[in-house]
């Protein structure tokens, strides 16, 4: 075995130099003159071919989307005097075609000039991404990064402009060299320390051809005057891959050999060569760190580490693809890391700007294992979970599994045993509901470190709540190194190994990144590795798994355009990945959204799976109180409904894709003279008459988070992913803090009487009043409620005269005839029981804090107060709400951007103190105290 020693000496010239290793062979920009002065004008010269070579063979106009970064810039993406937005196309940015795929732009008559950067900001840089004039093609840099010309100021220079620095290349290449001055100069050039060239003028070129494998350093020196100055490129022409066998015990990734050594292994059938890259090299490509070859295994050690530093890396492949370690469990980002704060993401390492490009993967020796509290967890029956929906992102404004934490007691006391968390595994971007996945063992850093996403799982399991977390494997986006890997022409290659080229279904509305293909033996082995990671390492429960329609290759034509129509291949498919997981864990916890034909449904769910059961229409049809044509019925959230013997449906009214039932009824309800389903306090009296009508029947149940406050938000608020307020605030209202008192007493129901979950049912769940009836020995329940808009008499066929208890009034009938009439007012509902039931206690006074706090939100001001007649805001707002101090909304305004809310007139409300809630423009709800006089 080779083992290799660190030199942490850096490289001092790499910080002068932000050309980027990618481009090896060729530049996707040239410039005339060779170094462009922020004083002068300058041709930018734009090869389509080169980079993602995303406007190759196009032939309409081509626009540059272009800025500066400057000595202001926080880093490569702070873009400065940028010239237009996106998409405006103007004479000023569109290139003229000289060639094929060959264009250039007039920068002038200075680059400062153009960009109109005033004379106090140096330029450091012009940033470059070229488009299609309708912007749906885009020419970036390899690895869809910015394209960036170095700028520099009046005096003298001398640069290399051929070759790129640390250019890799093969024994008896020849390698172009020219080199620049700003100057006529005396230049000379120097290939490890031997003079090969040298000139008087302004341009030096010379052609070597490198016969001997080895590394070497350039040196360009140029004297002008009494000045002297030096450039220096580095040249590694490449030997022979090792042939080593590689240690059986090896597996793919990093492996931690000790405090300060690790061996990297990559799988790369059908390339050639392997460079490591990274801090503990100077980033440059040498043979001293090209990886051992076993078949089509890449594999080395690295020693001399520092225990528990955190190291950047890279995989140079073929000397042309830069990648991240495709199963690194930290992901470092040039762009997005300088977003996350400090207080979620502690110490998070640096990017090293400036010595590559793309994204890098990161190690760290001497961790210290996480302690489990509760290493062995028993999740609760399959049949018997409340699940609640998370998205960290829109759950508190720290979005951070800390966060999570410290809300965990709220959500014990609701009774929920399942945690749901949408993707958590690494996605592109920041902020994102985390469907467009690019790495699959890393956390993603904007929800915290993984520790704390580790002592997320060990808190829920210390409360009984298990953990199941969103796993897209029906596609990738492009950051992830799987696609990268074998991609050509915009697709994964047809040698990908574990991508189609072409998606499986021809309605574009079901395109989603890029296509998986789950026949491939490799394909199995990535998803079995995947989900086996999350189960080991996190302790995770179980996996919803999202658009399972999509696995498979048979093709999805015009007749089935999202897949519905039954596909035995699938249903294999499908199976094979659940047996892995159970293989495992017998127990552990397998939810498919597949939403497609009965029949295939039927089929997984009585193998053992959880199936989605989307019944939002319906529930919100009953609490608007519409009824024709069946429009209400909620038959369906029963399996029983669906020809099921088991009962793995996950029904829910509300999920992250659907629309919210409070908003619905508030937006679009019935009504009937005085009264109106629209009023705040009346919708949120309908949704508790829609929880009793859904926890306690039988089957896993699945909320969406803030239901249980009547979350009023619509899904499409600025856009359908776009971030939603956070508005815990709502809890200090009494009417919406009933909803959450209704629902937790309703799961409490299903969780401790088994006359829920395992009686005999009758039901009636069709009409305007809707009733079912549950037996379990001598143990009756009978539930009604009227959701229509007018008052309803009906009548119950009683199964067992004498005393039966009322659950929501803790009131006693006694039943004396066996078909009982009784009436209800509009959205009135009742719970009867021949055994008491106890109501669950809601949150004392001091947990009640930990769940909202008037100081937790920032404040909203307004003059005067205590006030009269008008209050004036010192700030605009969009949403303006005022309730009485038991919850009763009594002012609601709705402003919009250019339009917002700077007053109110507060005439007409009595005397007293109420709550003032707002929403400023950037989202953020702000909370005060009013006094009327």
């Amino acid at each position: 075995m080779i083992s290799k020693t660190i030199s942490m000496k850096l490289n001092i010239l790499l910080a002068f130099f932000l050309l980027v290793i990618q481009n090896i062979f060729a530049q996707i920009i040239v410039t005339e003159p060779s170094i462009p002065v922020e004083s002068q004008a300058v041709t930018i010269i734009f090869d389509a071919t080169r980079g993602t070579a995303g406007l190759k063979g196009y032939s309409g106009d081509v626009y540059a989307h272009t800025g500066v970064i400057t000595d202001k810039s926080s880093g490569g993406s702070d873009w400065k005097y940028v010239k237009t937005n996106w998409g405006q196309n103007t004479p000023a940015t569109k290139l003229t075609r000289i060639g094929t795929d060959l264009y250039q732009l007039h920068i002038g008559p200075s680059i400062r000039s153009y960009y109109g950067v005033p004379a106090q900001d140096e330029i450091l840089k012009m940033a470059f991404v070229f488009r299609s004039s309708d912007s749906s093609k885009e020419g970036k840099d390899t690895g869809g990064t910015d394209i960036f010309v170095n700028v520099f100021k009046e005096g003298f220079i001398v640069k290399f402009d051929l070759p790129q620095n640390n250019t890799l290349a093969e024994p008896g290449q020849s390698v172009d060299f020219r080199v620049s001055s700003s100057y006529d100069a005396d230049l000379t050039l120097w290939i490890n320390d031997l003079l090969v060239a040298e000139t008087q003028g302004k341009t030096l070129d010379h052609l070597s051809v490198f016969n001997e494998p080895g590394d070497y350093m350039a040196i360009a020196q140029g004297v002008y005057q009494a000045d002297t100055i030096a450039d220096t490129v580095y040249i590694c022409i490449r030997e022979e891959a090792a042939l080593i066998p590689m240690p059986v015990h090896y597996k793919k990734g990093i492996n931690y050999l000790s405090d300060s050594q690790v061996a990297l292994v990559l799988w790369a059938p059908e390339k050639e060569y392997v460079y490591v890259l990274g801090d503990f090299n100077e980033w440059r490509p040498q043979n001293a760190w090209q990886m051992n070859r076993d078949g089509d295994f890449y594999w080395l050690e690295i020693d001399g580490l520092t225990p528990g530093k955190s190291y950047v890396y890279q995989y140079l492949i073929d000397g042309a693809l830069l990648i991240a370690d495709p199963y690194t469990e930290q992901v470092s980002d040039p762009f997005q890391d300088k977003n996350i704060s400090s207080t979620v993401y502690p110490g998070l390492v640096e990017y090293p700007s400036g010595k590559t490009a793309g994204l890098a993967a990161v190690f760290q020796t001497g961790q210290v294992p996480y302690a489990w509290e509760v290493p062995e967890f028993e999740a609760p029956d399959k049949t018997n979970l409340v699940i609640y929906e998370l998205l960290i992102r829109d759950f508190h404004e720290d979005h951070s599994y800390t966060a999570v934490i410290d809300k965990l007691d709220y959500l014990d006391s609701l009774g929920i045993n399942v945690l749901e968390l949408m993707p958590v595994n690494e996605f592109e971007g920041n902020s994102s509901w985390g469907y467009n996945p690019s790495f699959y063992f890393a956390p993603d850093k904007y929800y915290g470190p993984k520790n704390e996403l580790k002592r997320l799982v060990d808190e829920c399991h210390k409360r009984g709540i298990a953990v199941v977390i969103d796993m897209v494997l029906n596609h990738s986006f492009g950051q992830s190194p799987f696609v990268q890997m074998y991609f050509d022409g915009g697709k994964p290659a047809l040698n990908n190994p574990w991508y189609n080229r072409e998606h499986n279904f021809t309605n574009p509305d079901a395109h989603w990144g890029y296509d998986f293909n789950h026949e491939s033996l490799y394909t199995q082995e990535l998803v079995d590795s995947i989900n086996a990671f999350w189960m080991s390492e996190y302790n995770i429960d179980g996996f919803r798994f999202d658009f399972t329609k999509g696995f498979g290759n048979n093709i999805k034509g015009s007749n089935d355009s999202w897949g519905s129509l039954y596909d035995a291949d699938r249903i294999r498919l499908l199976k094979r990945m659940a047996d892995q997981i159970w293989n495992r864990n017998p127990d552990a916890i397998v939810i498919f959204e597949h939403l497609s034909d009965n029949a295939e449904e039927k089929e997984l769910a009585e193998y053992g799976i959880l199936l989605w059961g989307r019944m939002d229409i319906p529930y919100a049809e009953a609490a608007m109180g519409y009824h024709t044509s069946n429009k209400s019925d909620v038959t369906r959230v029963l399996h029983t409904s669906r020809g099921w013997s088991k009962a793995h449906l996950v029904g829910y009214m509300e999920s992250h894709d659907e629309e919210r039932q409070m908003y619905k009824i508030k937006q679009w309800g019935n009504a009937s003279g005085s009264y109106s389903t629209k009023n705040p306090e009346t919708a949120s009296h309908r949704v508790g008459l829609n929880s009793l009508f859904f926890f306690p029947l039988p089957g896993p149940k699945m909320m969406w988070m803030f239901e249980e406050l009547g979350y009023d938000i619509s899904i499409d608020f600025d856009c359908r992913v776009c971030e939603k307020p956070v508005l815990w605030a709502y809890y200090e209202i009494a009417y919406l803090r009933n909803i959450y008192r209704i629902m937790s007493n309703m799961i409490h129901l299903k969780n401790t009487y088994d006359v829920f979950s395992k009686g005999n049912l009758t039901y009636s769940l069709a009409g305007s009043v809707k009733q079912y009836r549950m037996s379990l020995g001598d143990h009756h329940v009978f539930a009604v409620g009227n959701f229509d808009v007018v008052p309803k008499t009906t009548s119950l066929l009683m199964p067992q005269l004498g005393v039966w208890y009322e659950y929501f009034s803790r009131t006693t009938t006694d039943v004396t005839n066996s078909n009982m009439i009784i009436t209800l007012e509009p959205g009135d509902y009742r719970l009867f029981s021949t055994m008491e039931m106890d109501w669950k206690t809601p949150m004392s006074p001091v947990e009640t804090e930990n769940v909202s706090k008037m100081e937790d939100f920032n404040e909203i001001r307004f003059f005067p107060n205590p006030s009269k007649d008008r209050i004036y805001f010192d700030q605009p707002l969009l949403k303006l709400e005022i309730y009485t101090m038991q919850g009763l909304i009594v002012h609601n305004q709705l402003g919009k951007v250019g339009s917002e809310i700077m007053s109110a007139d507060i005439q007409a409300l009595t005397p007293g103190s109420y709550i003032v809630l707002g929403m400023d423009p950037d989202k953020k709800l702000r909370v005060g105290r009013l006094v009327k006089e």
